[in-house]
């Protein structure tokens, strides 16, 4: 819903787009605060921020004025210190006619210049320290397409895959078969430990074993072999454990830190810095290249990994305490994509097909929503959810997240690209260099194998306990076809 309303700090009207202010194409960054806050806390409002959130965004704005003043302060100082030491400087080079109370006198105007411009710069360093620090918990934010709502109930349904009667009519369901969990199916085929994990890790653990393990590594096998050989992906093996600093520049620190698994300093350090284990492949993959400008025409980078990841799941006490939907480790198959920003939706677009792609080869009917305001995640500016349907729990859950994050990471971990140049003219100078722009970074799991896992369980149970190995997993099932005790 798009309509124009005046503004309270513009002559001009401005766009508003679902209930907010449209960010039209800017970015988040102090500059925006600064030039821009009405429209950064409608967004922020968007997403039911908290109070301490929006007061961080106003102190980060009126911080940005402050710093204006202090570098003209600065430059004024730096400017007189010049002056007046230039003059101490012809004083003194006239050594016969030597004026000691002028030279005296320059002496001291230059001192105290170089301490206001020293004092300057040091409440200026205390200022940016303090702006980046409260910026760092400011989430993205959202693109026009994203929908006002509150939670996850209020999410927009894009498309629906697959009818749900579908699987069980080609099974050969009895109507009146009432679908088990997938934690009771994957027991009466002996390969589900949970008391044993439990009693190894505590509770959210999970052992599989025998058909169930082999099946879980046939799933990821199949994505990682689809998302190379059919979706052009480059496949990467990356650490399970990373820096303080790359964890920032994900955006998953300082914000979900109660959420992370932390390594004590005592046995490892990232390069002096705090360590932990990886929540998403998204982390250490997005990271390969921080700190790095690339060439447009290497872009866009396409990666896929497959990894187990760690969450404490802090928030989520007695939520999912059943079976394999929320777990402290799980494996996911993850996606990231590095663009830039013309092609940065296009490229979100095909990425979340993808994902869609190995739902529908495993025929496990799904629906995909566009994440409401209230929803989306902190580093996302758009993101789709895809839902399985699980017959056992008779609901859609959760199994792939693809986000667009825009060039909110790419900001953090200084990841750049240089523009093609410009073809020169004939007979013309040859053009500058163009200067490095931000880049767009894109992710999603393609997919979560766990959940995936889940549910193939559950849709292609039978009535005597059995499964019907997809299609599709048979070659890394040796040629399987039914799962049996």
């Amino acid at each position: 819903v798009v309509t124009r309303v005046a503004s309270s700090t513009s002559t001009e009207d401005v766009v508003m787009t679902n209930g907010r202010i449209s960010r039209d194409g800017q970015s988040l960054e102090t500059r925006t605060l600064a030039n821009d806050l009405d429209m950064v806390v409608s967004h922020l409002k968007s997403r039911r921020a908290s109070d301490e959130t929006i007061e961080a965004a106003k102190t980060i704005a009126s911080l940005q004025k402050r710093r204006v003043e202090l570098i003209q302060e600065r430059d004024s100082n730096l400017s007189a210190r010049k002056e007046a030491s230039a003059v101490v400087g012809k004083l003194m080079r006239d050594r016969e006619n030597l004026d000691e109370e002028a030279l005296a006198e320059a002496k001291e105007k230059s001192n105290k210049a170089a301490e206001g411009a020293a004092k300057a710069e040091e409440e200026l360093d205390e200022l940016e320290n303090k702006a980046n620090f409260l910026l760092a918990g400011i989430p993205n934010l959202l693109d026009d397409q994203v929908p006002d709502g509150t939670d996850d109930t209020e999410n927009e349904e894009v498309l629906c895959w697959g009818d749900i009667a579908d699987l069980p009519k080609e099974l050969g369901w009895p109507e009146d078969f009432e679908a088990k969990w997938h934690d009771d199916v994957a027991s009466g085929l002996n390969g589900y430990q949970a008391e044993a994990a439990v009693k190894i890790s505590g509770s959210r653990f999970v052992a599989l074993s025998g058909k169930i393990a082999q099946l879980e590594r046939a799933l990821a096998m199949y994505f990682l072999d689809l998302h190379t050989d059919t979706h052009g992906y480059k496949e990467v093996s990356v650490p399970l454990v990373v820096s303080k600093t790359a964890l920032e520049g994900t955006s998953q620190l300082p914000k979900f830190q109660e959420d992370l698994f932390a390594i004590t300093p005592e046995s490892h350090t990232c390069n002096g810095e705090e360590a932990y284990l990886i929540p998403t492949a998204e982390v250490p993959v997005t990271n390969l290249h921080r700190d790095s400008i690339l060439e447009e025409s290497d872009l866009p980078l396409k990666y896929v990994a497959w990894t187990p990841c760690f969450r404490a799941e802090a928030g989520s006490y007695g939520r999912d305490t059943r079976g394999l939907i929320r777990t402290h480790q799980f494996g996911k198959v993850e996606l990231v994509k590095v663009t830039t920003a013309e092609s940065s939706d296009e490229e979100h677009e095909a990425l979340t097909k993808d994902a869609e792609a190995c739902l529908q080869a495993l025929k496990l009917p799904y629906r995909k929503v566009r994440l409401c305001s209230g929803d989306v995640g902190f580093s996302a500016r758009h993101c789709y959810d895809l839902e399985v349907w699980l017959p056992g729990a008779k609901e859609f859950r959760e199994i792939s997240s693809c986000s667009n994050t825009g060039d909110f990471q790419a900001r953090r971990m200084s990841l750049r690209y240089r523009p093609a140049p410009a073809p020169a003219p004939k007979g013309g100078k040859k053009p500058k260099k163009p200067k490095p722009q931000l880049c767009h970074t894109i992710n999603g799991s393609g997919l979560a194998v766990g959940r995936t896992l889940v549910a193939v369980l559950e849709n292609y149970q039978m009535p005597d306990g059995s499964i019907v190995v997809p299609e599709v997993l048979r070659p890394y099932m040796g040629g399987k076809e039914i799962l049996k005790v």
